[in-house]
């Protein structure tokens, strides 16, 4: 039985050179970070250094880079403190965002009375734009904007500049969730007029628990975790040095690798998406997801024409010969209320069906798509 990992916008396995890296660390840098001796200030400058680094590829000040445990803590720091802090009334969302922001989203709302408005999406699952800014000239609130940059489930990529260009023309603070973009496209946050993003490194190849929020300058917020003066002063307790490295030799590897491997990883998504076509008649896909350019290149997302007898079945019988992958199908069953993302803008009669998301890296290769689409038609048909 082959083992074929397609799960990576779940999680990415991790380089060697990371691994090797962040061992080093962990093995001859073990000061604490605060201290004034030399093993403190030892790992207080690796700490810096990734800032510099990660700073440097976003083309940002080092000041605004967030060292964070992942993407989920640097969303719930910039709403938080938008609404605490900033003065915000009114959040302009969608209802394909991560539950990272819509569940905080939902309790600024319950306890602060906040405003929430949700975007129309059209048939696709992409923001409407000119509604979009219909609600941004329709309020006098103070209003944040957060929309993702690439949507982890369907693949659709946001237009960030022509939304960031909108908020900045209307007052609004914009944030946007990028952890499923950072590390997998060139980003000039110079050029793109976003005031928050969230960053996982562990959807880049790097570890988990770390990740970083990037906060424009002077943008007024405050921290979410107190007790130190860490990551001056927005994010208290002691930092995780090896995995703030472990980010850093991430990144910095999947960006120096950048052209290579996406044109490599955009051969696989083509190839797979071609194969589904022949071998499986009425195969769907989701969203944008087949489209090369409006969609991200590391994941499709496939509704499969299976009856729903059998669609409960299929994720446990991929996962007996060796397929990880993710389940985005709506409810199929009482107790399961589906994809909130699917949910949102498919059909009653796409809804029924099981839809399954693969994602990509640069581990996987053509053959191991080729036993996938043999398992998927041999469980159609059998």
């Amino acid at each position: 039985m082959k083992n074929v990992y397609l799960d990576s916008a779940a999680t990415t396995q991790m380089r060697d050179e990371v691994i090797n890296r962040m061992t080093s660390v962990m093995k001859e840098v073990y000061g604490n970070p605060s201290s004034t001796h030399s093993f403190g200030r030892s790992a207080k400058s690796l700490i810096e250094q990734a800032r510099k680094t990660v700073a440097g590829y976003l083309n940002v000040k080092a000041s605004e880079i967030v060292f964070t445990s992942g993407g989920t803590e640097a969303d719930n720091l910039a709403l938080n403190s938008a609404v605490r802090d900033l003065g915000v009334k009114r959040i302009i969302t969608s209802k394909i965002e991560h539950h990272a922001v819509l569940y905080t989203v939902e309790q600024l709302q319950d306890c602060f009375d906040v405003e929430v408005v949700y975007v129309d999406l059209d048939s696709c699952g992409n923001v409407k734009d000119d509604h979009l800014e219909e609600l941004l000239k329709t309020s006098d609130k103070k209003t944040l904007v957060s929309l993702m940059h690439v949507n982890n489930e369907i693949g659709n990529k946001l237009d960030i500049k022509k939304v960031g260009q909108l908020c900045k023309e209307n007052g609004a603070i914009f944030h946007s969730d990028c952890v499923q973009s950072v590390g997998h496209y060139d980003l000039d946050f110079s050029e793109i007029p976003v005031d928050f993003t969230a960053v996982s490194a562990h959807k880049f190849h790097g570890p988990k628990g770390v990740g970083f929020a990037f906060i424009r300058k002077n943008s007024g917020l405050k921290p979410l975790i107190f007790g130190g003066e860490q990551e001056r002063g927005h994010r208290a307790g002691t930092e995780g040095v090896h995995n703030i490295v472990g980010l850093e030799e991430a990144l910095k590897l999947s960006l120096d690798n950048l052209a290579e491997e996406k044109a490599y990883i955009s051969d696989l998504k083509a190839h797979f998406i071609s194969k589904l076509k022949a071998e499986i008649p009425g195969v769907k896909f989701n969203g944008d997801c087949s489209d090369l350019e409006k969609s991200t290149y590391t994941l499709v997302n496939v509704c499969l024409p299976v009856p729903q007898d059998k669609a409960l079945m299929l994720l446990f019988q991929l996962d007996l010969k060796g397929i990880a992958c993710s389940k985005g199908s709506a409810c199929q069953s009482g107790s399961d209320k589906g994809s909130h993302v699917l949910n949102a803008f498919l059909e009653e009669e796409d809804l029924k069906k099981p839809s399954v998301r693969f994602s990509f890296s640069r581990f996987n290769t053509k053959e191991e798509l080729d036993y996938v689409v043999k398992t998927l038609k041999e469980f159609i048909e059998s």
